[in-house]
């Protein structure tokens, strides 16, 4: 029998893939190449959201895509956006929302996975890239994978012509596709206990 996969995505516009012409964004990309087990993916996600307002929702959001059938194996991924910065949340505060998060999904016995926030195009990449290592560490911590998309995107060309394409800091085909590479070869399949297809 083929084993069961719930997968249920929270986080900004980046996870919803908008701006992507083929409307698959990273997430729909990393899902279809998850080949080995039956997968149904949930994306929630809200506009413009920040830490404190994921924080603020996530399990109530959740908690309706989840099954009380024990065969389907569960799991949640954490998108993290840039939003915090416009909003002036500080670095720390940031922390303790992912934190809160990453506390709660282990009570429940949901295995988590955090996607970081990718560079964008405005003058605040010294501000992101603290606020994607503070996001590491947190993860780290409580030993949740974390998937580090700042560092490798943030000097990629392709990537930032990808931005500049649209003008509105949101990646189009191009940018999910580096986006959903980094996610499938940062431990994906590891995570879900599967054999890592490209090994």
């Amino acid at each position: 029998m083929t084993r069961k996969l719930r997968i249920v995505v929270v986080g900004d516009e980046l996870a919803a893939g908008v701006g992507d012409p083929r409307a698959l964004g990273w997430v729909g990309r990393v899902v279809a190449r998850t080949t080995e087990v039956d997968v149904e993916h949930y994306v929630l996600a809200v506009p413009g959201e920040t830490s404190t307002t994921l924080s603020a929702r996530w399990e109530a959001e959740t908690e309706p895509r989840l099954t009380t059938d024990p065969d389907v194996d569960q799991r949640l991924v954490v998108a993290l956006g840039r939003h915090d910065l416009t909003a002036g949340l500080s670095v720390a505060r940031s922390r303790l929302n992912l934190a809160n998060i990453l506390d709660v999904a282990e009570a429940r016995h949901l295995r988590t996975l955090v996607v970081g926030p990718p560079p964008g195009t405005h003058d605040d990449g010294e501000r992101l890239a603290d606020l994607s290592r503070a996001y590491g560490d947190v993860a780290q911590r409580r030993r949740v994978p974390y998937v580090e998309t700042f560092t490798p995107l943030v000097n990629h060309d392709q990537w930032h012509a990808d931005l500049a394409g649209r003008g509105d800091d949101l990646p189009q085909q191009a940018g999910y596709g580096l986006m959903a590479w980094l996610v499938l070869h940062s431990g994906w399949h590891h995570w879900l206990g599967l054999a890592d297809p490209d090994a």
